[in-house]
């Protein structure tokens, strides 16, 4: 591929963001003229980084336009995320659609035998794809440091290095599976065109990040956004972080088990969802306790953090479908009076389980954009 000028990446970033943008659309959008825009898509066809649509009829006068979309041939980026029980890579093409996708199962291994399995999921997709692959992006739940170091609590490991994933990779980026989910919630999902947006996930646990006018706020280290381990939760509960009253201790599946008097959950997912489903008076009672602890602990963030929109993912998403009025009623009741008259826009998240690895590969085309920029 030749070198590639400003304009030129402006209009592969739009087309990414835009998946289906017109040479008319795209021209406006980024204040060139017809003719120079024209110019620039021939350049980016040419590379096999763009493909031209059909002709579509014109809303206006003129000729027909065509959809630029990416190229068959044109640049990947992998994407992989791997829960507490899960695992799942994908090929994601410009535009932000997969391609290929290879998944699993996995019961809590050494990081060796499953980010093993990872690596060889990796390198199957890349032996397919070839030289279109330009990075990966990784998913993980825990916390993530220098965009590489694992600290994964439940699944008992420290510093792990997820590079080890494609130790090789040129383009790499990781990070905690709350924050890239809140990335791509902003990008395509529930927060599209939100000025300033938290996103809070409930999972083995509970984190979130906030991304303010198009920026993570990602703190000194980079791993703002722990907000389970916020003081909301009840003092005699400890949290397998070793402090005592987290919030998510408050939220998540033990707090249900808990309030139920059932044993520590080994599926805390499966757990939760049989609970959430349930139609007795001691369910919904543990449900509506829960999803008001929720609510005490999202306008205390509201307060903080001053967020437009506030998208709830996994476990956080369920509790609002089965108890929206108690989680409502929390969060008003914390609310200052200055944000009662204007609550945030309180939505489940609409990418659901896709946003972590979603995130994942928005990351890495970010980086691809700022590499050929260079």
């Amino acid at each position: 591929m030749g070198v590639l000028s400003d304009r030129a990446v402006a209009m592969l970033a739009a087309v990414h963001a835009r998946p289906g943008l017109t040479r008319a659309e795209a021209s406006r959008l980024l204040g060139m003229g017809t003719g120079g825009a024209a110019e620039v898509v021939g350049v980016l066809v040419a590379e096999q980084l763009l493909a031209e649509g059909p002709p579509q009829p014109a809303t206006t006068r003129g000729r027909p336009t065509r959809p630029l979309t990416a190229h068959p041939a044109g640049p990947v980026v992998l994407a992989a995320a791997f829960s507490h029980a899960t695992w799942r890579v994908d090929a994601v093409e410009l535009g932000g659609a997969s391609i290929a996708t290879l998944d699993g199962a996995h019961a809590g291994e050494s990081a060796d035998t499953v980010l093993g399995v990872l690596g060889d999921a990796v390198g199957r997709l890349r032996d397919r794809l070839g030289d279109r692959v330009r990075g990966l992006g990784v998913s993980a739940p825990g916390i993530v440091t220098d965009e590489r170091y694992l600290d994964a609590t439940i699944l008992g490991w420290r510093s792990v290095d997820l590079t080890a994933v494609w130790p090789g990779a040129g383009l790499f980026v990781a990070d905690n599976d709350a924050t890239l989910a809140a990335v791509a919630e902003v990008r395509r999902g529930a927060a599209a065109g939100a000025r300033s947006a938290l996103h809070l996930m409930v999972d083995a646990g509970l984190g979130g990040a906030q991304v303010d006018a198009g920026r993570l706020v990602g703190g000194a280290h980079g791993t703002a956004g722990e907000f389970g381990h916020l003081p909301f939760g009840d003092p005699s509960v400890e949290c397998a972080c070793g402090a005592r009253g987290c919030w998510g201790t408050a939220v998540d599946a033990g707090a249900l088990a808990r309030l139920l008097g059932d044993p520590v959950p080994a599926d805390p997912g499966g757990y939760a969802r049989s609970v959430i489903a349930r139609d007795d008076v001691a369910a919904r009672a543990a449900v509506a306790t829960v999803a008001t602890s929720l609510g005490r602990g999202i306008a205390g963030l509201v307060n903080a953090l001053d967020p437009d929109v506030v998208t709830l993912g996994d476990l956080a998403a369920d509790v609002l479908a089965a108890a929206p009025d108690e989680l409502h009623a929390a969060v008003a009741a914390g609310l200052m009076r200055s944000r009662q008259d204007a609550p945030p826009t309180l939505v489940a998240a609409a990418l659901g389980a896709a946003g972590p690895i979603t995130g994942a590969a928005e990351r890495v085309w970010d980086r691809w954009w700022a590499q050929l920029r260079r």
